[in-house]
């Protein structure tokens, strides 16, 4: 890699989140019971333990969790909500998230020990935004915090069309109802817009300009992507009425200035108000096992914001909904399946699990123009979805400003894969670890998001693809996935009262596009078929 080329993957690996070669801990691997602490007297402290009763208890506040407590709570359902992370509240000219150029210990969840960029970095024990979760072969990257993966996500929020959505999903979802109900259901709550021309043509925003100059000049498709944002926000920046957080590209990893419309402000915001529903911040889930007179049990860590355990609370209740993100919801049950505290799990537990094919590339080109400063997130993308078996998307998306001109920008793609990994119990280390083929998605590589990505680039482009460097990904998917672990509506196979609302629901890939708005919409249909056939009777 060239100077430059080091400078900008560098910079572009900052606004991707940074945490691209993490390794996790020796001790106190998610999943399993974290170590006590000890005292400041040398002996160690005794940690209270407590017992609760309730009805529903979700693990998770991302967009599954999200989606299930507000409407769960809408038909008059108590809920509980636990969240491992902290919330992260943004306002005007906030400073509550870190700037990707300059990384903190708000950046990485407590269990991971971090290499950016190949170097280690000794940040302090925080409940921080990403945990790596490294396998063979892969490394996931898993949100934490009131939100999940909507607090870092950069926002693009598409679905995919009819025939794209029919070649990976089983036809009972049906799409002509996803399409007329759910589907826009989301778009409303997350009040979805494209960047307005105003902003597009200002200085801040070459980067999107050229971006679309090329990708006309290539022939191929090109579209404004919604994203969940109120860009009044932005074009206030633009006026000097708050601080940039659009408009230097600095919001990769949370956007401080607000305007944002997460899951923590739209769903989760709006479960609460129904008196409903309870979020309980800084509990880390740690076993979950089939209770008698068929319940459930969660055990539970309440930590402070350095991950030290403060209470151990073991919780019962009627209906278990798993929505920790593909990762750590898969983990979890693999973990409990294999130790027997759920019996009888189905086979494919652990199985089906994609990257949805992510690529992250760093385009290089000096005569370009991309801009010093970079507004963001994101504006255009080329959505390639003709031949289904081929459907790719690229996004263009800020590389955050350092002050000079890298002469680069970043481009994110999204394809369609038929490589799956799977998650094994070890039981040496009593957790389940994610194995992944090693030329798993290099058909997208070679076949399709590659040469896509050349065409946009063109000549005189250096191409930098970070999947090659580090194997990883922002948007796993599957492990729990439905038709051979879960029904449609999220219901674990033979497991009455046990429900998976996440991405460890969706079958690998959302069809080329990023999962937030299929996972929200698949779980806005499967809520509402659990209502109207399990409230009542099941639980």
């Amino acid at each position: 890699m060239s100077g430059i080329n080091r400078r900008s993957f560098f910079a572009a690996a900052a606004a991707a989140g940074a945490a691209l070669a993490a390794a996790p801990t020796a001790t106190a691997q998610a999943g399993n019971a974290a170590p006590t602490r000890t005292g400041t007297a040398g002996g160690v402290r005794r940690v209270p333990l407590t017992h609760e009763d309730h009805r529903v208890v979700v693990i998770g506040s991302g967009f599954g969790g999200g989606v299930a407590s507000l409407r769960l709570a809408q038909a008059g359902v108590k809920v509980l909500v636990l969240e491992r992370g902290i919330r992260w509240n943004t306002g005007p000219n906030a400073k509550t998230f870190p700037n990707p150029t300059a990384p903190d210990k708000r950046l990485l969840w407590y269990r991971s020990a971090p290499q950016l960029f190949g170097k280690p970095v000794a940040f302090d024990p925080y409940v921080g935004l990403v945990e790596a979760v490294v396998g063979e072969n892969m490394t996931a990257l898993c949100p934490a915090g009131v939100g999940g993966g909507s607090l870092v996500y950069q926002g693009m929020s598409l679905q995919p069309s009819e025939a794209v959505f029919n070649t990976y999903f089983p036809n009972e979802l049906d799409w002509q109802t996803m399409n007329r109900v759910h589907y826009p259901r989301v778009a409303k709550m997350l009040q979805l817009a494209t960047a307005p021309d105003e902003l597009i043509e200002s200085e801040q925003y070459k980067a999107p300009r050229v971006f679309a100059e090329h990708v006309r000049r290539a022939g191929m498709p090109l579209s404004k992507i919604p994203m969940p944002i109120d860009w009044n926000y932005a074009l206030a920046e633009l006026r000097g009425e708050m601080a940039p957080s659009y408009t230097d590209g600095s919001g990769a990893m949370g956007v401080n200035n607000g305007g944002k419309h997460s899951v923590d402000v739209t769903y989760i915001a709006a479960a609460e108000a129904t008196g409903n529903v309870t979020v309980e911040t800084l509990h880390e889930v740690t076993d979950i096992e089939r209770a008698g007179g068929g319940r459930w049990r969660v055990h539970v860590n309440r930590i402070d914001t350095a991950g030290n355990v403060l209470e151990n609370k073991v919780l019962t209740t009627d209906a278990l909904i798993m929505a920790a993100g593909s990762v750590n919801t898969t983990k979890l049950l693999v973990r409990s399946a294999a130790t027997g505290k759920i019996p009888d799990m189905p086979d494919g537990l652990g199985g089906g699990w994609g990257t949805n094919a992510d690529r992250i590339y760093v385009w290089t080109n000096p005569a370009a123009g991309f801009g010093v400063t970079q507004g963001g997130p994101v504006v255009y993308g080329s959505l390639n979805w003709d031949d289904p078996t081929r459907a790719h998307s690229v996004i263009q998306a800020s590389i955050p400003s350092i002050s000079r001109d890298m002469a680069s920008t970043m481009l994110v793609g999204f394809g369609v894969s038929d490589s799956r990994g799977r998650f094994r119990y070890d039981a040496g280390r009593d957790e389940a670890t994610l194995f992944w083929p090693a030329d798993g998605d290099s058909v997208i590589q070679n076949g399709s998001i590659g040469p896509s990505v050349n065409r946009i680039a063109g000549p005189g482009s250096v191409l930098t693809d970070t999947n090659l460097i580090v194997p990883s990904t922002w948007h796993a998917l599957g492990g729990a996935p439905m038709g051979t672990v879960c029904d449609i509506d999220g219901r674990v196979e033979g497991q009455p009262g046990l429900y998976v609302l996440d991405g460890a629901l969706i079958p690998g890939t959302t069809g080329a596009c990023n999962p937030s708005m299929t996972i929200a919409a698949v779980a806005e249909r499967a809520i509402d078929n659990v209502i109207a056939q399990d409230v009542g009777t099941v639980f």
